[in-house]
């Protein structure tokens, strides 16, 4: 949206006070992410009287999913823009006559590499989105409703994008979509071929593979990983239970011996991998018995980053409707204790690394203090993993070093430059 508006000659400002037009962009996946937007859409409405906004925008999944009813929840809204529309935001805001708009329609269109784009990431770190939509019928989840049906963008596009970002001094791509390992599914491409593609431009970098879906996994991507230095030791997989009975339930493809089976043979063809996952906790009908389980799997299968989060029942999909809902307070206990478990291995998995040397890219200044410097071993991707706190040497930010490890804690390491 940025991209687009700025072809479009409109001014980018951050502070709200002094902006004409305010957007707020929002999520609307889980309860929490609808609290955030919501509360973001009442605190921007003010500065329509406090500054000197004219118009208030709304897009993203917000206006999609609730199509029907946003306009009366939001009287003080201009604009809707919904999750398929965002590139044309420039058009709808030129072409505003003062009159309440909606503009929502079903999502198919895909970015490509010619399509305008302002980095909001900090210079060396970027996102590349590789496929929109998704096909899963996972019960929890409103993402297909919301984002429509797995669209892939061609190999060649992903490919030319990511050499544009390196060639002004991005050193980390990270891919997302909803299900990175479906990419090219049907259109015969695939995500290993993709990121063989990406390790070939030149330049020093990180390749990151964030969102893989478990099931059916391309099993050439480990050899690509394996064998390409410039792809990230590291693989994001939600898992979201191991109880056969609860991924039955929350209609995952898959079962507890295929996820176990695909970590044995990443942690055997990669030992230096590192692992992240995410898990929900309180499912409806999750028996003590079904959480021992999973807590028992956390211990044995020793991740090195994972998020847990308490079951959120979301209207229009078939888990909300289901019997047996577990209390929210012991959904919350439940999330707390799984958490304990993992600060656990991460505590331990960081003090492993004492001593070692490992490859960094460096940040800038630590948010924590002034005297530190904040990098990132490749183990640790941005704003969701822990992080490398530099307390000697003066290493160039943006850039690549080595480090020494000196010190550990729950989630960061300390370390310095060599």
């Amino acid at each position: 949206m940025l991209g687009a508006l700025l072809r479009a000659g409109f001014g980018i400002t951050e502070d709200a006070s002094r902006a004409d037009v305010i957007i707020v962009n929002t999520c609307a996946f889980i309860e929490d992410a609808k609290r955030e937007a919501i509360d973001a859409i009442l605190e921007m409405a003010r500065f329509k009287s406090e500054g000197k906004a004219r118009l208030l925008v709304v897009a993203g999944c917000l206006p999609q999913r609730y199509e029907e009813e946003i306009e009366d929840l939001f009287p003080e809204v201009d604009i809707f823009v919904g999750a398929g529309e965002f590139h044309r935001i420039a058009d709808i805001l030129v072409a505003w006559e003062g009159r309440r708009s909606i503009h929502v329609a079903r999502p198919e269109f895909l970015y490509d590499h010619g399509s305008p784009r302002i980095q909001a990431t900090p210079p060396h770190t970027a996102y590349i989105k590789i496929a929109e939509g998704c096909f899963h019928p996972c019960s929890f989840c409103i993402i297909p409703s919301i984002r429509g049906g797995f669209r892939s963008r061609e190999p060649q596009s992903v490919v030319e994008e990511g050499r544009q970002l390196i060639a002004r001094g991005v050193r980390e791509l990270n891919l997302i979509a909803q299900d990175t390992t479906g990419y090219g599914r049907g259109k015969g491409s695939d995500i290993a071929s993709l990121v063989e593609g990406l390790a070939g431009i030149s330049g020093e970098k990180w390749i990151r593979i964030m969102y893989a879906y478990p099931h059916d996994f391309p099993m050439r991507l480990i050899d690509v990983m394996r064998d390409h230095r410039d792809v990230c030791r590291y693989l994001d997989i939600p898992i979201q239970h191991i109880s056969d009975r609860i991924l039955k339930s929350m209609r995952r493809k898959g079962d507890a011996a295929e996820i176990r089976g695909l970590i044995l043979r990443l942690r055997a063809e990669i030992p230096e991998i590192a692992l992240r996952t995410s898990l929900i906790v309180g499912y409806p009908g999750e028996t003590e018995a079904e959480f021992e389980e999973l807590c028992a799997f956390v211990r044995e299968a020793r991740f090195e980053h994972l998020g847990a989060f308490a079951f959120s029942p979301e209207e229009g999909t078939a888990a909300a409707k289901l019997k047996g809902r577990v209390p929210a307070d012991v959904a919350e206990e439940r999330r707390r204790l799984i958490m304990e478990l993992q600060q656990r291995v991460a505590r331990e998995k960081n003090a492993a690394l004492v001593g070692k040397r490992m490859k960094v890219l460096v940040e800038g200044l630590s948010e924590e203090s002034e005297h530190l410097i904040q990098a990132r071993h490749e183990g640790q991707a941005p704003d969701i993993d822990g992080v490398v706190y530099i307390n000697e040497g003066n290493p160039k930010v943006g850039e690549f070093a080595e480090v020494e490890i000196t010190d550990s804690h729950d989630y960061d390491l300390v370390g310095r430059v060599l």
